[in-house]
């Protein structure tokens, strides 16, 4: 093997040093990107929670509006990771009824409250 000229051999050991620094930049990015990850995961269950909410109060109209268990229907419609936060009202309007379900948003980090998603559905009743 030739011998490394002057010049080849601080590249060669230059790239060696840079490798290091390298890793520990990126170790330095890791916080980041677990922050960007959980924010996006929070915002996924914001959206999914207000879908389930929506679901809720349909059901839960529907129901009503058949004069059957609304609050029951309504809460079994939502996953059942989130049916313990959920609630579910009636209001009768004439020939309508309204329910509206609140759903509690969970949170990703512990101690954050994000808050309930609340949605209503009118169902003409049916006689």
């Amino acid at each position: 093997m030739a011998a490394l000229r002057g010049e080849d051999r601080f590249r060669g050991r230059a790239g060696r040093r840079d490798s290091g620094q390298v890793a520990i930049e990126y170790l330095g990015f890791i916080p980041v990107l677990i922050l960007v990850a959980m924010a996006a995961i929070q915002i996924g269950l914001i959206a999914y929670t207000a879908q389930q909410a929506g679901t809720a109060a349909r059901a839960g109209a529907r129901s009503a509006s058949l004069d059957g268990p609304y609050a029951a229907d309504c809460q079994g419609a939502v996953s059942s990771w989130l049916a313990d936060g959920t609630s579910c009202t009636s209001a009768g309007l004439g020939d309508e009824v309204r329910v509206t379900a609140t759903v509690d948003i969970p949170s990703v980090v512990p101690g954050w409250d994000f808050g309930d998603a609340t949605k209503s559905a009118t169902m003409p009743l049916d006689h």
